[in-house]
């Protein structure tokens, strides 16, 4: 499954956590986190740390493999000590 946005990994975590019968609690309690969390991952939080995101993948039996997009244009990429608007280039991204 290509993830594009939050929402689409929170798609796929619901959906994942549904077929193995799990509740929102039983998974917060597996992982670690509070069951406000996995509800409000699974609504699509953007602001969710990912480092319990990935957390929650690993529990569910998820991989997350990063890759380049053959279709993708070559983005330039900044020096180091430029500022980079990171909000700015998700719109461009969504906007493909």
């Amino acid at each position: 499954m290509r993830i594009r946005s939050i929402r689409d990994a929170a798609a796929a975590v619901r959906g994942r956590r549904l077929d193995l019968g799990l509740s929102q609690a039983e998974l917060a309690k597996r992982t670690g986190v509070s069951r406000k969390w996995i509800y409000e991952f699974e609504a699509g939080k953007t602001t969710a740390e990912f480092g319990l995101a990935l957390r929650v993948l690993e529990e569910l039996g998820l991989v997350l493999t990063l890759g380049e997009d053959s279709n993708a244009e070559p983005q330039a990429v900044p020096d180091r000590g430029a500022v980079v608007d990171l909000d700015a280039i998700l719109a461009a991204l969504r906007n493909r």
